[in-house]
């Protein structure tokens, strides 16, 4: 196989005077009457394809027990945050056995567990879920978002958390927005979206940072920060314990680049801070974090000049690079993931904790907050991942993460620096439910791509060793920086348990060994993620894990991309195939969802050189005529506000227009459900469909 599909002499499409996506003519775009969800033509279409999706669903046998299995699975389910301190007590997310959605509680002094928001109780249909919260300094208030039918598109309110009242709200377009709340609990900093009446069809975008007094109209909050920037940037807040240092970082889109300010709310009005430069224009991601140390000094974590991530410090006053001194130095075989600082008065000497993932696998250690210098690694689990870290805001000797494995539900850990003691805890989650499934063994395996890179992939079997070719699921990401990590994972217990084998592959384009593997498989280079995914499904066969016919795979969102571009790739690599939510013509993407603010990951349509490149991988634009394609299922949501369900419309179409294999094609539509969170009964039906088809196809008996 060639590393770019374009360079193939029996490629259909002649791009070289392709410069303008709404140039495309019909042949090379004969389903684009598909983009229009509303068309009585396309609701004809929809009510077809979803006859055809339940009459093939109701012959998968193994649909129901794979639906009590995972019912069982997500019922271990507890904690779904680590517990965070406000004031004297501690707020956390969890899930109760059997319930649809978490619940937010908090946990008093005395150890009373009381639920503060149910999603349940909000929306009774189970269709509305809840984002971002974050409570008060003081712990007195909690800020919270709920985002109706999946889109995300949230509304913010706020309650008192002694009596459950709530106070004010709601606050519409809020989209999983930062909460950074003043130490008087009077107000908050948070991102808003104009009014989208003030650019029409683009209500996603154009945010601002705004200052909420409670009991105040929203509609009168001033804007504080993003007047005048490009439409597609989105901002985060954040201020120090003490009110006296806020910090505004900015992106566009998911550009890996942030840029930085800090003002000093002492040296004017919070209404209108005076803002200085941290980091501007530079092409690197820093996080700056306003809480202030002995002698006033303040910590950021950047990858700039350093692609793993290191730890600096540096003064409030002047924070610029030249400042920057290195406290925790890149780890050139580790990720820099998150830090806290334990600097309680009962502690001899303050020290910070810092987490990592070496290889995609989580690690905490513990340095002297002075120097830097390593005193200790926490005994984390192998091969598990560690959530973000959590610390009082003051007078603090206790950190609290989860560590979670593929078969191990989400544990909380509470560490303290007094003794250097690591427990459970389990305060507001219930007893230990133990490990999902003894049975499973996970292993990480490396092998290498096309281009000699040496991949990383986690094998999670019943024997954890190829005893034998067995069913295998394939999946990966290969997207935006992010991980493909050890975390609990229903669907790939209940797949080994019922003798397969499920494997996840850490392709160039995430983030599992830096800013660099990132890169690697973004933009122009985007075939390596495509190459890797292919190299991994190689190596399960030639290393017996599998066969070619008893080879599955599957992806979401970007994944789904990932899968689109295998099966159009390598139709005959795979028995069968799902994409979840996914992008698939890639000349056109910009145009519905949050399209626009993906550029900076895959390019843009606007410029020939780069639709080019898009064109080259682009999996609708190279669904080829009279090929036998492998079984497809593509699911998608009606409510989902980043991936317009058209990609998966007009790639269903055209595969089943072009393959002339036995297999189906299919269109699995969820109504009331978006690209993100969902109920645990959604969640258990959409898996338990797509393991039910995949033991039909792959001939599992689940």
């Amino acid at each position: 196989m060639t590393s770019d599909p374009s360079d193939s002499s029996d490629d259909p499409l002649d791009l070289s005077d392709l410069s303008d996506p709404s140039d495309l003519s019909d042949p090379l775009d004969p389903y684009r009457w598909l983009e229009n969800a509303e068309d009585p033509a396309v609701l004809e279409w929809t009510a077809k394809q979803e006859a055809a999706y339940r009459a093939a669903a109701d012959g998968w046998p193994a649909r129901e027990r794979s639906q009590a299995r995972l019912r069982d699975l997500y019922a271990r389910l507890g904690a779904r945050s680590a517990p965070r301190p406000a004031g004297e007590r501690l707020f956390l997310t969890r899930n109760r056995p059997g319930a649809d959605h978490p619940e937010l509680v908090v946990v008093e002094p005395d150890g009373t567990v009381r639920v503060l928001v149910d999603p349940v109780r909000a929306d009774p249909s189970g269709t509305t879920t809840l984002e971002e919260w974050e409570p008060s300094w003081d712990g007195r208030l909690l800020s919270y978002q709920l985002a109706p039918g999946g889109t995300e598109n949230a509304a913010l309110l706020v309650l008192d958390v002694d009596t459950g009242r709530e106070l004010d709200g709601p606050i519409d377009r809020v989209r999983r927005s930062t909460v950074a709340w003043l130490p008087d609990a009077t107000g908050f900093y948070y991102v808003r979206r104009l009014h989208p009446d003030l650019n029409p069809g683009e209500g996603q975008y154009h945010r601002r940072v705004r200052l909420h007094r409670i009991g105040t109209d929203p509609e009168q909050d001033p804007v504080v920060f993003g007047t005048g920037r490009e439409k597609t940037q989105h901002y985060t807040v954040r201020i120090s314990p003490d009110g006296r240092w806020l910090a505004v970082s900015a992106a566009a889109g998911t550009a890996p680049r942030r840029d930085l300010w800090l003002a000093d709310l002492t040296a004017g009005p919070p209404e209108a801070p005076r803002w200085r430069t941290v980091q501007e224009g530079l092409d690197a991601r820093t996080v700056l974090h306003p809480r202030t140390g002995p002698g006033g000094t303040c910590h950021l974590t950047t990858d700039l000049d350093a692609p793993r991530g290191r730890i600096v410090v540096t003064g409030p006053g002047r924070p610029t690079p030249d400042t920057w001194t290195d406290l925790i130095p890149e780890d050139p075989q580790a990720v820099l993931e998150d830090f806290v600082v334990l600097d309680g008065p009962e502690l001899a000497r303050p020290v910070m904790l810092v987490a990592r993932t070496r290889h995609a696998v989580g690690e905490v250690t513990v340095h002297d907050l002075a120097d830097g210098r390593p005193l200790g690694q926490l005994p984390v689990p192998p091969c598990s991942s560690v959530g973000k870290l959590r610390v009082a805001a003051r007078d603090a000797h206790q950190a609290w993460f989860l560590y979670s494995g593929f078969a191990t539900p989400p544990t909380a850990l509470r560490y303290d620096a007094r003794t250097g003691a690591l427990d459970p805890w389990r305060a507001a989650t219930g007893p230990d439910t133990g490990p999902a499934a003894a049975t499973t063994h996970t292993v990480q395996t490396t092998y290498t791509s096309q281009d000699g890179t040496r991949v990383r992939m986690f094998v999670i079997s019943p024997t954890g060793t190829p005893d034998r070719p067995r069913p295998t699921l394939l999946t990966g990401y290969g997207g935006f920086g992010q991980s493909m990590t050890p975390v609990y994972s229903p669907e790939a217990v209940a797949w080994v348990q019922a003798g397969g084998v499920y494997a996840v592959a850490n392709l160039r384009g995430g983030g599992e060994e830096g800013e660099d593997w990132h890169r690697a498989g973004m933009r122009d280079r985007k075939q390596n993620t495509f190459d890797d995914f292919h190299a991994a499904a190689d190596h399960l066969v030639t290393a017996g894990w599998t066969t070619r016919d008893r080879l599955g795979i599957w992806g979401a969102s970007n994944g789904g991309l990932l899968v689109g571009a295998a099966l159009t790739q390598r139709p005959d690599a795979y028995a069968a195939a799902v994409c979840m939510a996914p992008l698939l013509d890639m000349a056109r993407y910009e145009l519905s969802g949050l399209g626009p603010s993906w550029v900076g990951e895959y390019g843009t349509a606007a410029d020939p050189a780069q639709l080019r490149r898009l064109l080259s991988y682009s999996p609708y634009h190279h669904v080829r005529p009279d090929t036998a394609y492998p079984a497809v299922l593509l699911a998608v949501f009606d409510g989902d506000s980043r991936v317009d369900p058209l990609h998966a419309r007009k790639m269903c179409a055209a595969l089943q227009a072009a393959t002339t294999s036995a297999h189906p094609v299919l269109f699995r539509l969820e109504r009331g459900a978006g690209h993100g969170a969902r109920s645990t009964t959604r969640l258990t039906e959409l898996f338990a469909d797509m393991l039910a088809f995949f033991a039909d196809r792959l001939g599992l008996p689940l």
